[in-house]
């Protein structure tokens, strides 16, 4: 018999069986709804957007922003006919983080190179 109470970490408390669900168990639109908001809340913070100033955040990476930007709106753009009534806010906070890299950018991109831009066209 394995004994799966050594594979928990010390001090880590069993999770509820009735409280996880697996993958199996949750709707498409929902992994893709989450892992949407997971990137859109990742781009935020290297944008610096959850600081009260974020032209001086230390979390502002624009490099980083641009990636996670870019992934949010590929996901987004190749998902919209699966979202449902989520597709419009989804796609309109890629366009405001697609708007506030392009604020926050020192030499802004031109229109259709910006992070993101070849899967939802130009912002501007």
């Amino acid at each position: 018999m394995v004994d799966n109470a050594s594979e928990q970490p010390e001090n880590s408390p069993a999770p509820d069986p009735s409280e996880v669900r697996g993958l199996a168990e949750i709707p498409s639109v929902e992994v893709i709804s989450r892992a949407a908001v997971m990137l859109m809340s990742a781009a935020a913070e290297r944008l610096g957007l959850a600081d009260d100033e974020p032209d001086t955040s230390t979390h502002r990476d624009l490099d980083e922003a641009r990636r996670l930007i870019t992934a949010l709106a590929g996901l987004v753009t190749a998902s919209t006919e699966y979202l449902g009534l989520h597709a419009a806010p989804l796609r309109d906070g890629v366009q405001s983080l697609q708007k506030a890299f392009r604020e926050a950018s020192a030499v802004p991109d031109a229109p259709g190179q910006g992070p993101g831009e070849k899967y939802t066209g130009p912002v501007h």
